[in-house]
């Protein structure tokens, strides 16, 4: 039996290698539908042309306009000692008639001075005919005038308080420098492979053979102990150096794997510079990977058109968020807790679980209809069903009353069975593919179509008239590739732009309608920051899911997104109540707060106990409702996240850069979940200065330690010197009153102290400063005194 069961594996496992299913030597797996498109293969086919850039043929200083000569070259072998290299070097052009194309092409190059830390650099490899408004801008691109000029041995430099970029002529070569004059990054020509044995491909564009197509290879050097975060939600490592991470829109199916639901084509460096690609076509960045001392950006584009930033982490986040926007201010009831899992079916379960949650004094703001309010499950049509929703609007209208928002699920695509899916194809709403066929088996709406947006906000405004509060933005990055679309493009163009317009559709009739800036959406691009809330996806229901959840989402900051909220406890499965609780903990130390699931995530799910622990644990989140909307407020103005990684805050803290399992909750909150089933102390590092134990009131100065949890499961430390406005506890934030409110004053050392209010009545944000007199502290000035009485107490 057991040998024949044997012969069985054996048989498939032969078939599967057969079919490709299975890697082999030569043989890589077959690709399927959506997998990220890495164009990093493109530049080591030997059966491509390679253009390298070589030296600048001429150069305006005036307008920082010149052109570049790119020397042809192809793949060529190297054997020696029974090893095979493969390296480029100079060819002849193989075009015909020889009069008629360049063997050498010479192009434009250009620099634009966008600001005093920002630069721009673009390069096409051939005419760019197609021009449209970018998607990625928040609008027109300024024009700075502090760079001066000046020449320098063998090129030129521009120059200002923060920096300099120099132009080499021959080799050409672009180089990044500090403000004291630190070299922090520069290009890669072909004459610098002569310090190493290793084939590196140069700053070049490469011609494929299949179509002649153009891509380019933005190639640059990476400093000894250099460090790269960002490239949007990424679920992998913190540090991207040493990865190669393909920048393609996709349904990551959990978060332990290197595809991502919100890529974005941004990254910034340890040494003080960050860079922003303008496109969006595939990319893939090589950040050391194959070659330790390079990062080679590899676009699918035929233009190279790249922003980069000089600075601290937070010069760098301004100076990108001001180019591609900031996210406006959520509403206050956002902030506070959604209850929702996969999936709520009928009008009596939404209110029982309301019901429930009073009964049992959870706050909670927000009660979430995934995919079950439809009259089929998942089958999409905008509408209630009837014969499990006897009245919708009387419901929105009770809960609001209650004080719940109702959150609906939706997403794009339109299964065959779908009542709408004929009128979408009749109306020629829909991607479409090569033959004017549907690319999929479902009907994809195409929002390069302002009919199709028209259409689709329509079905949106009647369910935001009736009451709802948020539209659950699911799916939208499986735009196809081969689709054409309205647009005039491709699926080459469209399918990493296509979240970004699906999330402003969305935001805008929301807006439109409601007045409010709030969305729930899982897929983005560059430019989604400005239509928050983003959410992290399907995360795996165990330590390890949460911990990739809480990178992910550092990542996803250090690209703009000041608002990210993540599915409490996991979404694949049920989770133990040790790990719901200390999931919900860091829940709770977000800038957004869901349980969400296929498995139930209401508390009284996981017994009386757990229950109880929970509900303090939320009513934390409630009292600290003043600190939270304050620190949101003030992280949306300057393009900062609320969960901010470490470095972010401490930039001259080497330690600060290494440390992936801890973050700041705005400025004056650190935090360290415990990710461990079991956890009740962990190793966290402490950044400069005096912090106190939120919990236990214990000091702590920096360095690593070794910290016991509170009462509950999660190290809190709050900055010496911090004022920390909190509120009585509601069980929703309509019920709050925000004339009264308490400072908590932490202070070890400190003899003044500083804090943030931010009133939902007029959304200003002010400081309140207190000065130590004796054993207590005296608010300076009366910043809020006609609105708000400050009752003052000391953190013991």
């Amino acid at each position: 039996m057991k040998s024949s069961k044997a012969l069985l594996l054996w048989l498939v496992w032969v078939w599967a290698w057969s079919s490709g299913l299975v890697a082999s030597a030569g043989n890589p797996p077959l690709p399927l539908l959506n997998d990220p498109l890495d164009v990093s293969a493109d530049f080591q086919d030997f059966s491509n042309t390679y253009f390298l850039a070589d030296k600048l043929t001429e150069f305006d200083p005036a307008t920082a306009r010149g052109k570049v000569l790119y020397r042809r070259a192809r793949y060529f072998t190297r054997h020696a000692f029974n090893n095979t290299l493969a390296g480029v070097k100079p060819v002849e052009p193989n075009e015909f008639p020889t009069t008629e194309y360049e063997a050498d092409p010479v192009l434009p190059f250009q620099l634009e001075f966008v600001s005093a830390r920002t630069v721009r650099v673009r390069m096409p490899t051939g005419p760019q005919f197609a021009k449209a408004e970018s998607l990625m801008l928040a609008g027109p691109v300024p024009k700075d005038t502090t760079w001066r000029y000046g020449r320098v041995e063998g090129g030129h430099c521009y120059s200002n308080a923060h920096g300099a970029v120099i132009v080499r002529e021959n080799p050409w070569r672009l180089e990044l420098r500090d403000a004291a004059g630190r070299l922090l990054t520069q290009t890669h020509h072909l004459q610098d492979n002569s310090m190493t044995f290793t084939p590196i491909l140069p700053f070049c564009f490469v011609r494929r053979a299949a179509d002649y197509s153009r891509s380019v290879a933005a190639v640059f050097t990476l400093s000894p102990g250099e460090k790269i975060f960002g490239c949007g939600e990424s679920f992998t490592e913190f540090n991207k150096r040493g990865q190669r991470v393909m920048l393609w829109t996709d349904d990551s199916n959990g978060t332990q794997n290197e595809t991502m639901y919100k890529p974005v084509p941004f990254f910034l460096s340890s040494r003080g510079y960050g860079m922003f690609v303008h496109s969006s076509g595939p990319i893939t960045f090589d950040f050391g990977r194959y070659f330790s001392g390079i990062n080679s950006i590899m676009l699918g584009d035929d233009e190279l058109d790249l922003f980069v930033f000089l600075g601290a982490p937070k010069d760098i986040l301004a100076e990108y968020t001001a180019l591609t926007g900031r996210s406006p201010m959520p509403p206050l009831w956002s902030f506070g807790l959604w209850m929702s899992r996969c999936t709520y079916f009928s009008e009596a379960q939404v209110r029982e679980v309301a019901a429930r949650l009073r009964a049992n004094r959870i706050p909670c703001d927000v009660i979430h209809l995934d995919t079950g309010w439809f009259e089929t499950d998942w089958r999409c049509d905008y509408e209630f069903s009837k014969t499990r929703f006897a009245d919708p609007a009387k419901m929105i209208a009770d809960l609001k009353a209650q004080g719940f928002r109702i959150s609906l699920w939706q997403l794009p695509y339109f299964t065959p069975q779908n009542r709408l899916f004929g009128e979408l194809v009749q109306k020629n709403l829909v991607v479409r593919d090569a033959k004017g066929n549907l690319p999929y088996e479902d009907a994809v709406l195409d929002f390069s179509n302002p009919a199709a947006v028209e259409w689709y906000q329509a079905k949106l405004a009647k369910l935001l008239e009736l009451g709802v509060g948020a539209i659950k933005v699911d799916f939208g990055e499986a735009a196809p590739l081969n689709g054409l679309y309205a647009s005039g493009r491709t699926g080459f163009y469209e399918h990493n732009l296509y979240p970004l317009r699906y999330n402003k559709a969305v935001a805008e009739i929301t807006r439109k309608v409601t007045g409010e800036n709030i969305i729930w959406a899982r897929s983005a691009w560059a430019g989604s920051q400005r239509y928050p809330v983003h959410w992290g996806g399907d995360a795996e229901s165990t330590d390890q899911g949460m911990a990739a959840t809480l990178r992910a989402g550092l990542s996803l900051g250090l690209c703009g997104f000041t608002f990210w909220s993540h599915d409490v406890g996991g979404f694949i499965s049920r989770p133990s109540a040790d790990l719901y609780l200390r999931w919900l903990a860091f829940g709770a130390l977000s800038s957004h707060m869901r349980c969400h699931g296929t498995a139930p995530k209401e508390p009284w799910e996981y017994g009386q106990e757990t229950m109880s622990r929970a509900r303090e644990i939320i009513e934390l989140r409630y009292r600290l409702m003043p600190y939270i909307y304050a620190q949101a407020a003030a992280s949306a103005q300057r393009g900062l996240p609320m969960l901010r990684a470490l470095f972010v805050e401490y930039p001259d803290d080497p330690g600060a850069w290494c440390v992936d399992d801890e973050y700041l909750f705005g400025t004056d909150i650190l935090v360290a979940p415990l990710l461990h089933e079991g956890e009740r102390a962990r190793a966290v590092y402490v950044p400069p200065g005096t912090w106190i134990d939120y919990q236990t009131g214990k000091t702590y100065g920096a360095g690593w330690h070794k910290i016991e949890a509170g009462r509950l499961p999660i190290i809190m430390l709050v900055r010496d010197g911090a004022a920390v406005p909190h509120i009585a506890l509601a069980q929703s934030t309509s019920q709050m009153d925000w004339s009264a409110l308490e400072l908590v004053v932490f202070a070890a050392r400190a003899e003044r102290a500083r804090g943030l209010v931010c009133l939902p009545s007029d959304n200003k944000l002010l400081e309140v400063v207190l000065e130590k007199t004796g054993d207590t502290f005296a608010l300076v000035g009366t910043p809020l005194a006609a609105k708000v009485r400050l009752n003052v107490q000391a953190r013991p």
